[in-house]
């Protein structure tokens, strides 16, 4: 079992930067895969940053809509975003997700993720 507790979330202008925090419980393995989420109001939930666990340098992928903005890091049992030139359209609830060492080792293939934190708020306004 996985808990996931996001932070970090806030309200700021076009063009700021903030960086969102999880912190996770439970095993390495059960951890295998993490990443970013975000769902904006009467939008679908997409993927924006995976991360592999396992330390590879080509373990990261990210939506095209932030990369080049966005990086995701994991840290023992942290996972960060730090997010820079933010947009309006970046506001989204946050959320951070993890899941086991079973499955694709391409963590941003993976069809859902078996762990969700209860999700932090961005707000970005023009």
């Amino acid at each position: 079992q996985v808990e996931l507790v996001e932070s970090g979330g806030g309200s700021l202008q076009t063009g700021g930067s903030l960086r969102l925090s999880c912190s996770a419980s439970g095993d390495t393995y059960s951890r295998y895969c993490m990443g970013w989420f975000r769902q904006a109001p009467g939008k679908e939930r997409e993927r924006v940053a995976t991360i592999r666990t396992d330390g590879s340098d080509d373990g990261t992928d990210y939506a095209d809509s932030v990369k080049g903005r966005f990086t995701i890091s994991a840290r023992g049992k942290m996972l960060y975003l730090q997010m820079s030139d933010l947009k309006p359209e970046d506001s989204a609830v946050y959320y951070c997700a993890a899941d086991g060492v079973s499955g694709s080792y391409r963590c941003h293939l993976r069809g859902d993720y078996a762990y969700w934190g209860q999700g932090t708020q961005v707000t970005v306004s023009s």
